[in-house]
C-alpha cells in the first residue's frame, strides 16, 4: 500500500474539525464545502463528488479535486444503471474497487464527463442517517492500486457524520421555512385580532367608553408603559392588542404571557429565557418573552399574581431593558413597550406586601380603567351585533340579531363575567336558536338585581299586554321588558318624575341618568307629559 492511498488524522486537530463538522450549523451547501475540505487533508484523491438522492436519480451538489470541473457539478446518474451504488445505499457499507473489477456490474459513473485512464480506482460511501439515506460520496483516483480497508473504514464512518450534520441542516432548515409561516401566520392573526379589538371599542356608544378609545390612542403613539385595570372579561387583552395595532410597533411581535397560568418556578425562565443546562430539563437555550418581543410590545396579563421574589427581576428589566437569562451570565437587551393587565387591586396588593411599591409606578405611567359591562348598558345593542358578526365566522350563523325584547332581558342582567360572559351568552344562544332572531327566551340568564323585575328572579315569558299592577292568571307571566317598564313608571311616580340627583329615579334604580332616559325611550316611556324631569 502507498503512503498516497493511506489515509489517516493528522493530530487532534482533524478530529476536532471532524467533530464540530458533524455538530455544524451551516446550510448544506456550505457544509458540504467544508467537510470535502476536510476529506483532502486525511485522504488522496483526484475527484471527490457528493451526489444526493432525488426522485430515484443522484445528482452532484459538491466536488473537489484537480478533475473537478463544471460538467462534474452539473452531473446526474440514473440509479437503477448502477447497481453498485444502490448496493453502497442498501447496505450502508463503503466499497472500494478499480474499473477492472467488473463484479458490481456497471460501468463508469463518469463516462462521457472525465477522461479517465483505464483501472482507475474508486470508493462509493453511503451517506446515510437515522432511517433515510441521503445519497453517496464517490472518491476517484487516476492509479490502479484499490483504496486499503483502513481508509475505507475511516471515509465511511467519515460519511456518517457528513450525513448526520446534513440531516440536521435539512431539519434546520425546515425549522426556520416553517418558523417564518408561523410568524407570517401570527402577522395575520394578529392582525385580525387586532381589528377586532378596534372593533369593539368603535361600536361603543357610551361616554366612558369613547373617552378610553381617545386616551388609549393618544398613549399608543408613544413607548409609555400603560396598567390596564378592569374585572375579569372586561377585555383587557383586546384594548391592550388594540394599542399595539395603533402604534408604531404595529408590525412588530405582540407577546403575551399570562402570569396567573405559568407555575411560580417557570415563570423567570418564560419571562427572560434560559440556556442549556441551567436546570433539569434544559435540554438546550430557550429564548423568553423579552426576547421574543424585541421590537414589538410585551403583554404581561394578570400582573398582580406575578410572584414577589421575580418583581425586582422584572423591575431591573423595565429599567435598564436588559437581563440575564436563567443560568446565563451573558446580558441581553431587548427593546419592549410595556403594557400589563390586573383586576388585582394593586394599592390592596402593596397594603399587603404582595406588591412593589416601585414596580407599580414604573408600569402604571399610563392608567386605563375598563368598566365593567353593568356600567356601560347602553353599548349592549352595539356590542351584540359585533359580537354575533364575529361568531359567525365559527358558528357559520350569519344574520342573527336580538330582539328589542331580548336586549331588554340582556341589560336586566349584571353581567359579572362582563364582555367574555355576554360573548358566550351569545354564542349559547345562536347554536341553540333555530331562528334567527334572538328573543328573551333565548338566554338562559337568572336576572340579577339593579336594572330588571323586582326581587331580580322570574324568568321572562313572551306574553305581551300583562300588567305588573295586575294579578296574574294561571300559566301567564309578563315579559321582561314590560316588567321593566311598569317599574320604572312606578319608580317615577315615587320621584315625582325626578330622573337625576339624590332621590331621583336613577339613583334609586342604581342606574346612571342618561342610561336611564335611553331605556326609558326604548320601553315606550318617551313621553313625560305627568312627570316633570329635572334638568343637570
Amino acid at each position: 500500500m502507498s503512503d498516497e492511498m493511506s489515509g489517516r488524522i493528522e493530530g487532534a486537530q482533524d478530529a476536532r474539525d471532524l467533530v464540530e463538522l458533524a455538530t455544524t450549523e451551516d446550510s448544506v451547501g456550505d457544509l458540504l464545502r467544508r467537510g470535502l475540505d476536510w476529506l483532502t487533508r486525511v485522504v488522496r484523491f483526484d475527484l471527490a463528488t457528493v451526489f444526493l438522492l432525488k426522485e430515484g436519480r443522484l445528482v452532484s451538489v459538491a466536488a473537489r479535486g484537480p478533475l473537478a470541473n463544471a460538467k462534474v457539478r452539473q452531473h446526474t446518474l440514473n440509479l437503477a444503471e448502477f447497481p453498485s451504488l444502490r448496493h453502497a445505499l442498501e447496505t450502508r457499507r463503503a466499497r472500494a474497487f478499480t474499473e477492472e473489477d467488473h463484479s458490481h456490474g456497471d460501468g463508469d459513473p463518469f463516462d462521457g464527463v472525465l477522461d479517465l485512464p483505464p483501472g482507475h480506482s474508486c470508493m462509493v460511501v453511503p451517506l446515510c442517517a437515522g432511517e433515510r439515506c441521503y445519497g453517496v460520496l464517490s472518491l476517484d483516483r487516476a492509479e490502479c492500486e484499490t483504496y486499503p480497508q483502513p481508509v475505507v473504514d475511516l471515509v465511511e464512518v467519515y460519511g456518517q457524520m457528513l450525513a448526520t450534520a446534513i440531516q440536521a441542516a435539512e431539519q434546520r432548515a425546515a425549522f426556520e421555512q416553517m418558523h417564518r409561516q408561523d410568524h407570517e401566520h401570527a402577522k395575520l392573526l394578529e392582525a385580525q385580532l387586532g381589528g377586532e379589538s378596534e372593533g369593539i371599542l368603535e361600536t361603543s356608544l357610551s361616554p366612558i367608553m369613547r373617552d378610553l378609545s381617545r386616551r388609549a390612542r393618544q398613549v399608543a403613539e408613544t413607548d409609555t408603559p400603560v396598567l390596564i385595570t378592569g374585572e375579569t372579561g372586561t377585555g383587557k387583552e383586546r384594548l391592550a392588542r388594540a394599542i399595539h395595532r395603533w402604534s408604531a410597533r404595529a408590525d412588530e411581535p405582540f407577546v403575551t404571557l399570562n402570569c396567573a397560568a405559568i407555575p411560580a418556578g417557570l415563570l423567570e425562565s418564560e419571562l427572560f429565557g434560559h440556556v442549556k443546562g441551567a436546570f433539569t430539563g434544559a435540554t438546550r437555550d430557550r429564548a423568553g418573552r423579552f426576547q421574543m418581543a424585541h421590537g414589538g410590545t410585551l403583554l404581561l396579563d394578570e400582573i398582580g399574581e406575578l410572584p414577589v421574589e421575580l418583581q425586582a427581576k422584572l423591575l431591573r428589566a423595565l429599567q435598564e431593558k436588559t437581563f440575564e437569562p436563567v443560568g446565563g451570565d451573558r446580558t441581553v437587551r431587548a427593546d419592549v413597550r410595556i403594557l400589563a393587565a390586573t383586576h388585582v387591586d394593586l394599592q390592596q396588593a402593596i397594603a399587603q406586601k404582595r406588591f412593589r411599591e416601585d414596580l407599580y409606578y414604573r408600569l402604571s405611567v399610563f392608567p386605563l380603567r375598563l368598566p365593567p359591562l353593568r356600567e356601560r348598558r347602553e353599548d349592549l345593542p352595539q356590542l351584540c351585533a359585533f359580537l354575533l358578526e364575529e361568531q359567525a365566522l365559527r358558528t357559520g350563523r350569519r344574520g342573527m340579531r336580538v330582539t328589542p325584547a331580548g336586549l331588554a332581558r340582556l341589560e336586566a342582567y349584571d353581567w359579572p363575567g362582563n364582555l367574555r360572559e355576554l360573548a358566550n351568552a351569545l354564542e349559547r344562544a345562536t347554536i341553540l336558536s333555530r331562528s334567527t332572531e334572538l328573543g328573551p327566551d333565548a338566554f338562559d340568564l337568572p336576572v340579577r338585581g339593579g336594572a330588571g323585575a323586582e326581587g331580580g328572579a322570574a324568568e321572562a315569558s313572551v306574553v305581551e299586554g300583562a300588567s305588573a299592577e295586575a294579578p296574574l292568571k294561571q300559566g301567564a307571566v309578563p315579559t321582561l321588558a314590560t316588567v321593566q317598564r311598569e317599574h320604572i313608571l312606578r319608580v317615577l311616580t315615587l320621584t315625582r318624575g325626578r330622573v337625576y340627583g339624590p332621590g331621583g329615579a336613577a339613583a334609586l334604580l342604581g342606574l346612571k341618568p342618561s342610561t336611564l332616559q335611553s331605556r326609558m325611550k326604548k320601553l315606550g316611556i318617551a313621553r313625560l307629559d305627568q312627570f316633570v324631569v329635572d334638568e343637570v
